[in-house]
């Protein structure tokens, strides 16, 4: 029965046999884009690189527009109406 560090020192052998051959192929796969790049005369920048990634400015948040003074509760006045609202005129709780 094989133990657990046999288990354990079969693992390490075959991450390092496979981090060898990662490296065997990483160098195999630039050589041959170095020769590709040769033959054809192409340089890094003939590749295109990554495209340009947009960044999104941080929103500035939305100013409250309704209030109820007697909860203390607000309401953007974005998207869905808030329960404390229904029903009610919402002109009466507009904040000015």
């Amino acid at each position: 029965m094989t133990t657990y560090q046999e288990y354990k020192a079969k693992i390490a052998e075959l991450e390092n046999l496979a981090e060898t051959a990662r490296k065997d192929e990483i160098s195999k796969a630039k050589d041959k884009i170095a020769t590709i790049m040769r033959e054809y005369g192409l340089t890094i920048a003939d590749l295109g690189g990554p495209a340009k990634v947009k960044t999104s400015k941080p929103r500035a948040p939305v100013p409250t527009k309704y209030r109820d003074d007697a909860t203390g509760q607000t309401w953007t006045g974005r998207g869905r109406a808030p329960k404390w609202l229904e029903g009610k005129n919402k002109d009466e709780y507009l904040i000015k």
